[in-house]
């Protein structure tokens, strides 16, 4: 098992409405129909990750599990990995419900997406509290 932990703010135009994608963005800023992103001002990209944790989640089948989580609330999302997952996006990383890839995708066939996560979660970002990121990989 590998574990990568980083953290992100919460925004006030965090709505989680997306129905197929959740992100989590280097961006200080983000305006209110961005309704897939979650957390802004990333403290790391994927081009921080350690390579093990890279060659982890691009093995054929691995399971991926990010934990998210403020102060007072947590949610767990489930998903693969996949060899092609290049993982060098410099601002974006998306989980996605779909078997689409591209520079963004951190995880693929995750079984939540933006909308899908806890409301209490949500509204502690909506606050603009510290998000904690944990990546897993089994």
């Amino acid at each position: 098992m590998i574990k990568y932990i980083f953290y992100a703010q919460g925004h006030p135009n965090v709505t989680s409405k997306h129905r197929s994608t959740l992100e989590v963005t280097l961006d200080p800023e983000i305006g209110i129909q961005a309704d897939c992103i979650i957390g802004v001002k990333s403290d790391k990209n994927m081009l921080d990750f350690p390579g093990e944790l890279k060659k982890a989640i691009s093995r054929e089948g691995a399971q991926v599990r990010l934990l998210l989580s403020t102060t007072r609330h947590h949610e767990e999302i489930i998903g693969k990995g996949h060899p092609d997952l290049s993982l060098d996006h410099p601002t974006d990383m998306v989980c996605r419900k779909s078997d689409y890839i591209c520079s963004r995708t951190l995880m693929i066939k995750a079984d939540k997406a933006a909308c899908d996560l806890n409301q209490d979660l949500i509204e502690d970002l909506k606050k603009s509290e510290t998000l904690k990121v944990e990546i897993i990989v089994e």
